[in-house]
Parts: C-alpha cells; structure tokens; sequence
C-alpha cells in the first residue's frame, strides 16, 4: 500500500511538473513566433513588455483574461464551453507518455524521465489522442450556430481523417524497424546514430507534412482561414476560451515536435557518448543531459514549423485534399511495402 502512495505521489509531480512546462513552453513559442514573424517582415516585434519584450505573452494572457466572455444566444452554451477544454487536454494527454530520458537511481528507487514513458501501446495511445483531439474543433464549430464556425469545423473534421492514415502509416515504418510499440523502446533502438531519419527517410517526411495539416498550421491552416472564414472554428469565441484554443494549437505544434524527435530523431539521445564527458549510465546529471538534449530537438522543430508558416503560402482546399489522398497515402502506403521488402531480404 505504501508502494503504491508513493508510485501515485510520483506520477502526480511528474504530471504537475510537464504541465507548467508545457504551459512555459507555449509562452515561449509565443514570444519566439512573434519574434521570426518580425524579423522576416523586417518589423521590430515585441519590445515594450518586459526587457525585450519577454513578457509580451503573460501580458497577452492578462488581457485575455479580462475581456468579456461572449456565447452566442443561439449557440449550445455547454458544448461550447466544452470544445476548448478538449482540445487543450488532449494537447497536453499526449505528453504523458513521451520519454523525456533514461531512468536514474534516487533515494533507492528508479525515477523514469516521463509521466509514463514505458507504456506498451505508446504510439497507439498517441494516435487514439490525436484523433480525438479533432473532437475540440468540430464541436467548436458545430455548437457556435454559425455558419463560419461550422465550416471551419467540418474542414478539420476531414483533414484529420486524411492526414491521420499517411501519418499513421508512416509511423509502421517506425514500428517495424523497431519491433515494439513502446516509444522509450523506439528512442533506445536509435542509439549510436541509428535514427529513423536516415532509416525512414521518406517516412520522416511524410510525417512531417502530416504533423503540419494535424496541428492546423500554415500552409494547413484551412479551419480558421480569414480570408473565406472570418476565423474558422474560434470565430464566436473569446476571451480565455480563445485563448485555450490559442494556447492549444502551440501544444500541439510542441507535441508534434516532440514526437518527430522521438520517433525519428533520436528522441533523448544525446549525438555523442556520454562516457566521453565523465555521464556514467543511471545518473541523475546523464538524465538532465538527455532531458536537455530532446528540448533542444523540440525547441528547433518547432522553431522550424514557425519558419514554415512564414514563408510559405496556405494551400487551396481542393490542393489539401488531393496532397492527402493522391499522394501522401500512395506514398505512405509504398514505405510500408519497401520497408518489409527490405527487412526480408536483410
């Protein structure tokens, strides 16, 4: 019994701690996307909250806070209030079983880098996740009552059904390089510079687009597209509920950053032997290490997805579709079959 209190107490700080990080997170990309946006356009950006205006994104939660919160007459007032909170929950679930590093010895028990890093059914526990995170969105446009919101609504509802095959099948070629199912498992495979960037290549990319179309980002960003949609899904939203959804989509675009690390990218994997350095195996500063080293991997994927949105113009939707279907799927289909073809004949 008092195994389990502590095993319970554990994964309670270990959830409270990734919180506030992801949360941390989200504010940094924030301040970091308004920065890149700045210098392309050759702006200033932020730079009156704070020293370099670092506090830009608490003061932009402040003054969401304190703006009227407005549901339309007609809406479904609990669906409404309802879609928000999925979203961000879903964001925020999936980290709970990404390794953030190996496990160390502390005070005579093994601590795991991760709320629940070696679940067997990791990667299924993502995709289940990701799929019922397009949930938050529909039902966003849906209970609005308004014609906009419900076409943005119904645009992701089929964009996460066609980018969510390739994605998934791009992930087989992960799975069958590896064997296993469990994502610290896949990270351990990587090691001594085996990543699945250089064994999947064309798995890696097609993953890549997907994670763009899957987190609604720019050239992907049909849901809440201006020009045609007022604003998409959020279009009756505002205030703090805005701002979940805000706060959501940078959650998702982390999490899909820290899944490419993971699943291609080497995850915790430091690029070097940590033995060269004086990090023996099972130590706390060796856990740091790699803690720091998929943070870093997280940091310059998302910094990527930013640099994307910038500078490349959004699709048609008739263009989504058809990227989706028409090649993306045959594509992903072709990785599954060449990857087995070269793992009999190996």
């Amino acid at each position: 019994m008092e195994e389990l209190g502590w095993i319970l107490l554990e994964a309670l700080i270990k959830a409270l701690v990734i919180f506030t990080l992801i949360l941390l997170a989200a504010a940094t990309l924030v301040y970091i996307e308004r920065k890149f946006s700045a210098f392309i356009q050759n702006r200033i950006g932020p730079n009156r909250a704070g020293p370099k205006g670092l506090l830009q994104p608490f003061a932009d939660v402040l003054k969401l806070f304190m703006k009227e919160d407005i549901v339309p007459d007609a809406a479904n007032k609990n669906l409404h209030r309802l879609a928000p909170i999925i979203s961000l929950g879903v964001a925020i679930a999936v980290y709970a079983v990404i390794p953030l590093g190996s496990s160390f010895e502390l005070a005579g028990r093994t601590i795991y880098m991760g709320v629940a890093p070696n679940v067997n059914i990791g990667i299924l526990f993502i995709l289940a996740m990701t799929s019922v995170g397009v949930y938050g969105i529909t039902l966003a446009g849906w209970s609005s009552n308004n014609k906009y919101s419900l076409l943005g609504g119904l645009r992701s509802s089929a964009q996460m059904i066609s980018y969510e095959l390739s994605m998934g099948l791009a992930i087989m070629g992960v799975i069958m390089v590896s064997g296993s199912l469990n994502l610290n498992d896949i990270v351990i495979h990587q090691s001594g510079w085996k990543w699945n960037v250089l064994l999947q290549p064309l798995g890696f990319i097609i993953f890549l687009v997907s994670a763009f179309a899957e987190t609604n980002r720019t050239p992907f960003d049909l849901p809440e597209a201006e020009p045609e949609l007022v604003g998409g899904y959020n279009t009756e939203y505002t205030g703090m509920k805005f701002g979940m959804f805000f706060l959501a989509e940078y959650g998702n675009m982390a999490t899909s950053s820290a899944l490419i690390a993971t699943l291609y990218l080497g995850g915790w994997q430091l690029p070097f032997n940590p033995e060269w350095v004086g990090l023996q195996e099972g130590s706390v500063w060796l856990a740091l290490a790699q803690f720091a080293s998929i943070v870093i991997k997280i940091l310059l994927l998302s910094c990527f997805f930013i640099w994307v949105r910038w500078t490349v113009p959004r699709f048609r939707y008739d263009q989504l579709m058809n990227l989706g279907w028409r090649v993306l799927l045959p594509l992903a289909l072709l990785n599954v079959i060449a990857t087995g073809a070269v793992m009999f004949l190996i």
